[in-house]
């Protein structure tokens, strides 16, 4: 039984495939049509996920969308009527994209695929739950999801067992722990939906000198995690922009303008409210346990992507474990759409896991050598070929000489996080790795951070955590015997001026609090990127590499072999290992980018 999921016209459209319960394919359709954060209809994606079963539309047994259009638009209709004679210029401005696409979402499945069959709508958080639930390693857990908003709901929580899903409770729109961090990220001159990673990687720069002010004036916070929110201090829910005058007024001037110096002030600010937010989750977790009283608890929802806050979760050990949806924002609804939908079909069934079904969330598109081989010399382009064995051990090399080098391996990774097939790769012990691929490479601020990939069987002797994570999506502290003690002069500095002092053995994935975003790397889930950090700690010792995504700051994550080609020569890394291929930057002929660069995706 084929079931697809789909989730589109928000932000992050994706895709997934799942066969008799087991996920065969997911991807984001900003990988294929490269614009970021592509929420058109997912039509690439899809086309990939067929592709990947070998299968065609007609051999579905059935769709399902990640939400339920027409609940949402009623939310808005009604938002609007509940602010008389505000917000006319956002709803002219939202009605059109209504009108056309989103409350015709079934007559677009249908045409789209040729699809004769009814479309499943389940619920936003529904949705959510299930992609955090399904997947897990768990037969019954709690779960609880936090976002923006879906149709009314901004967070949920209740409890999965085998194949069901019960949501208990909800907090409803418009008070919003996923709104209330985009707030703060437009207000201190990020993009909304796609900034608040920076408003987290910014915190420890600060002092959290607003928390009184926000919980005092904006947020009325409960014992359980649930609040209400002071809406005359925000524009979102019939304006154009997140905050207004009197939010300005409460922190002492107007938003920071885009691409402007950062101030202090923002660093405080993004300090607060991410000790807000942390409290917030720890209330709502704890709630949740004493509620349900389930051992295990599934996260998902774009509020789970805060790693700061899922570490501290897991550091007060108010459950024995919890795993977090690696697509834990709108791409992963289309995960949790197409099990809800599997479970609809097949009411009896039961899914048979001890460990997770998530397959490291290695579910993208891979290229054979073969196929890399076709593309580089339908190019002309240099490269030399070396047996596996060969080629870890000379890319070992080159991450001892501090070079930078794109890695392009096996599936694409599902979810905003690069996991070793589409990374780029440093030595974590260079002092000047971050500000290099910060400046040189990935062209952003100097200020953001980098995770460390670990050996899994050596994470908890470089960090405070006594498990594994797989996804990137908790935060510790690197082991205070591998951390380097300040100066009394350099512990007198604030803001920027700590970026450039080394914390630890491995500075360029120490952030300036000791912390470090972790990706612990498990020889069955990736055994090739498993043998390159192998080969690196038996020659230095070090078990920790740097990996970034395989992108420059405005792109998605690459895709194609082709993608990864272009990002390498428009960049100034210095070394390109697709597959088995090795390429040197100085031995490349001169880029033209205005060349039809295809992939072999596009020429299939």
């Amino acid at each position: 039984m084929y079931i697809l999921g789909v989730s589109a016209y928000y932000h992050d459209s994706a895709a997934c495939l799942i066969r008799d319960g087991e996920i065969i394919a997911a991807a984001q359709e900003e990988r294929f049509s490269r614009k970021k954060h592509d929420q058109n209809f997912p039509s690439k994606a899809i086309q990939y996920c067929l592709k990947e079963a070998n299968i065609n539309s007609s051999q579905l047994d059935s769709i399902a969308f990640y939400d339920k259009p027409l609940l949402k638009f009623n939310r808005i209709l009604e938002t609007y009527l509940s602010y008389p004679g505000k917000g006319l210029k956002s709803f002219i401005t939202a009605m059109p994209h209504w009108l056309k696409q989103k409350l015709w979402i079934p007559d677009l499945i249908k045409k789209e695929l040729s699809w004769e069959g009814n479309v499943l709508f389940p619920e936003h958080h529904e949705s959510h739950a299930a992609s955090a639930f399904f997947p897990s390693p768990f037969g019954r857990a709690a779960f609880l999801t936090i976002d923006g908003v879906g149709e009314w709901a901004t967070s949920s929580f209740g409890v999965g067992k085998d194949n069901k899903i019960e949501i208990q409770a909800e907090l409803n729109f418009p008070h919003s722990l996923g709104l209330l961090y985009s707030a703060f990220t437009y207000f201190t001159g990020f993009k909304v939906n796609s900034g608040e990673y920076k408003v987290m990687g910014l915190a420890p720069y600060g002092e959290p000198k607003y928390v009184n002010t926000i919980l005092e004036n904006i947020i009325d916070l409960k014992d359980d995690g649930s609040f209400v929110m002071d809406m005359s201090f925000f524009d979102y829910a019939v304006g154009l922009k997140m905050t207004n005058n009197k939010f300005s007024k409460l922190f002492n001037g107007p938003p920071r303008k885009s691409e402007s110096p950062l101030t202090q002030r923002e660093m405080d600010l993004a300090r607060s409210v991410q000790e807000v937010t942390e409290e917030i989750m720890l209330r709502m977790a704890k709630h949740v346990k004493k509620v349900t009283g389930e051992k295990y608890l599934c996260l998902a929802g774009g509020v789970a992507l805060n790693c700061v806050a899922n570490g501290k979760i897991l550091r007060e050990n108010i459950f024995d474990d919890i795993w977090i949806q690696p697509a834990a924002g709108d791409a992963g609804g289309a995960l949790g759409a197409a099990y809800l939908a599997y479970f609809y079909k097949n009411k009896n069934e039961k899914l048979k896991k001890n460990h997770s079904l998530q397959k490291g969330s290695y579910l993208g598109p891979s290229y054979s050598d073969e196929k890399i081989k076709r593309l580089l010399d339908r190019y002309d382009l240099e490269y030399k070929y070396y047996k596996e064995a060969e080629c870890i051990d000379l890319v070992s090399n080159y991450l001892i000489e501090v070079k930078v080098i794109g890695w392009f391996q096996g599936r694409m990774e599902f979810g905003p996080r690069a996991l070793g097939d589409r990374s780029i790769i440093g030595d974590a012990r260079s002092s000047e790795m971050q500000k290099k691929m910060n400046l040189k490479i990935k062209y952003r601020e100097s200020f953001r951070p980098f995770a460390p990939s670990v050996l899994a069987e050596e994470i908890s002797n470089w960090f405070e955590i006594d498990r594994e994570s797989p996804y990137m999506l908790l935060v510790a502290e690197v082991k205070k015997e591998k951390q380097k003690e300040m100066t009394s002069e350099q512990k007198k500095l604030f803001g920027i001026d700590k970026l450039n002092i080394p914390r630890s053995e491995i500075p360029a994935v120490t952030h300036v609090d000791y912390s470090a975003r972790i990706q612990s790397v498990n020889k069955n889930d990736n055994p090739k990127y498993h043998s390159l950090i192998s080969k690196f700690f038996e020659k230095t010792g070090c078990p920790v590499i740097v990996n970034t995504s395989f992108n420059v700051r405005g792109e998605p994550i690459v895709e194609s072999p082709i993608d990864a080609y272009k990002c390498f020569m428009r960049t100034e890394m210095d070394v390109l290992v697709l597959g088995n291929y090795i390429l040197l930057k100085e031995d490349q002929p001169k880029f033209h980018d205005e060349i039809d660069w295809r992939s072999e995706y596009e020429l299939d």
